[in-house]
């Protein structure tokens, strides 16, 4: 076991004992540009307990930093408060070198660590509002499932203030400083907002409920400890209230145009539609498929007020990537927002009509006919498509005037 690897200090008796991954960049679809953490804590109570482990691959680097801090074969529990693989893919491990006394979960939890891991060791279930004695300290349990798998559930440690919170509150940044006023607060802000975009964003009346039930518990907070990203100690009012402003999806002004293109005909199409956007007083983001990812689309789209999606015709259909980031945002399912179509095509032109009909599937309120233009656009083409662009940003004002 490499003793190179070293606990960091939460408080005096609770430590971050987590691995870092440097080189990921895809995580179930969605681009992690800055890489990631898979977090785990150390609780030195009376019963040395455990909260969550971390990726197969990374099992040598917890074990190590738990062995900075005490043998971890003294380890008595360890509690899984969410069992994706990322934080359960090394935990099979963990039990058999360790033989803790207990292994808790959410009901959902020990029935989906069984499932995933075929495991010898009986889970044992905890419900909503129950506590585990810990000795000098208790491990009180929230459930709060669909965000974002059904066995997820919080955990806190009274004693110290410490809210454990699986992957909530969390984002995907590899860092070797392991508090959130270490950070740049921009960096925070983006990979706070492009974490709840993808992985959240379809639970929000979930997280709406969810941060009512927090703001009640009578739960008073020193240190939000998510598993993934850095802990919260100095703006924990301000993720909070984020994760609030994120689950509304209020619209603002801005419109996000996306496009696939062939010959650039598209292409100029989009720039034509995003000048009018911004003529019309309306922050447009002209994003091509070319450039930009789907979770960065994903990004954009969470505090947008319209989408305009279009892509030339290939095959009588939509672009694969068109089509790869429609399915992905409609997995997503944000709400709040106006939508248009548009896109050339050679001779049959199909796609600006397919993306209105998912887009209607979306529930996104489709405001204009798609505009379809045969080959490359003419200058009345391109009118068209900057008049589309002020006809949207007109609605955005006046939709901003009612809220």
């Amino acid at each position: 076991m490499a003793d190179v690897y070293k606990a960091v200090k939460l408080t005096d008796r609770v430590y971050w004992v987590g691995a870092i991954d440097w080189t990921i960049r895809d995580f179930h679809g969605y681009t992690t540009h800055r890489g990631s953490t898979y977090n785990a804590y150390l609780i030195m109570a009376d019963k040395i307990t455990l909260v969550d482990t971390v990726k197969a691959p990374f099992k040598e680097e917890l074990l190590s930093r738990i062995a900075s801090v005490v043998n971890p074969k003294d380890i008595q529990v360890i509690v899984s408060n969410h069992s994706e693989m990322d934080h359960s893919g090394c935990l099979a491990d963990m039990i058999k070198l360790v033989e803790p006394e207990k292994v808790v979960a959410s009901t959902m939890g020990a029935k989906t660590l069984q499932d995933i891991l075929h495991l010898d060791q009986e889970i044992i279930a905890v419900k909503d509002g129950e506590q585990l004695s810990l000795g000098n300290m208790n491990l009180r349990f929230m459930e709060t499932r669909m965000l974002h798998w059904p066995d997820s559930m919080f955990s806190y440690l009274p004693e110290e203030e410490i809210l454990f919170s699986h992957d909530a509150f969390g984002m995907h940044l590899a860092s070797a400083e392991r508090f959130d006023d270490e950070i740049d607060p921009a960096i925070l802000q983006y990979e706070g907002a492009t974490y709840f975009a993808n992985i959240l964003l379809p639970y929000s009346p979930l997280v709406t409920r969810l941060l009512g039930r927090v703001g009640s518990s009578g739960m008073t907070l020193k240190y939000i400890a998510p598993d993934h990203g850095p802990v919260w100690r100095k703006d924990i009012g301000g993720i909070i209230g984020k994760y609030g402003e994120w689950a509304v999806q209020r619209p603002t002004r801005k419109a996000v145009v996306v496009y696939g293109t062939m010959w650039h005909s598209t292409e100029h199409m989009a720039r034509a539609i995003s000048e009018g956007l911004a003529n019309g007083g309306a922050i447009a983001r002209c994003m091509s498929l070319d450039v930009f990812h789907r979770s960065d689309v994903a990004y954009e789209i969470l505090d947008a007020g319209a989408l305009v999606m279009g892509s030339s015709t290939l095959n009588n259909n939509m672009l694969p990537q068109a089509a790869d980031v429609l399915t992905y945002l409609k997995g997503l399912r944000p709400v709040n927002l106006m939508g248009a179509s548009f896109g050339s095509y050679g001779w049959s032109g199909e796609a600006p009509g397919q993306i209105t009909d998912i887009l209607k599937e979306m529930k996104i309120e489709v405001t204009a006919e798609p505009i379809k233009v045969q080959h490359v656009p003419r200058e009345n083409d391109l009118a068209r498509c900057y008049a589309l662009g002020e006809d949207i940003a007109l609605q955005l004002r006046r939709n901003k005037e009612v809220a």
